[in-house]
């Protein structure tokens, strides 16, 4: 089976043409200290089962698309 990521703009692509992003989350507050940015940056949960990613369309549109990923089997529910 092929990964397939569905690009607003292109329509269905191989996911080799996307460059991935990481984990959908949110930054850490305004003062916070290093290590919770460093977490943030540098720090994915990637456990099995699904997950909110941003993947950048970088041999297309250059458009960024964030999906729902099973990350056991690759299989994408929203796009």
């Amino acid at each position: 089976m092929a990964f397939l990521i569905n690009c607003p703009n292109c329509g269905e692509r191989s996911a080799y043409e996307f460059k991935f992003h990481g984990e959908v989350k949110s930054p850490p507050r305004d003062g916070s200290e290093m290590k919770a940015w460093c977490d943030y940056l540098y720090f994915n949960n990637n456990l099995p089962g699904f997950q909110d990613e941003l993947w950048f369309h970088v041999m297309g549109c250059g458009d960024w698309v964030q999906t729902r990923r099973d990350t056991a089997t690759h299989q994408i529910i929203k796009e």
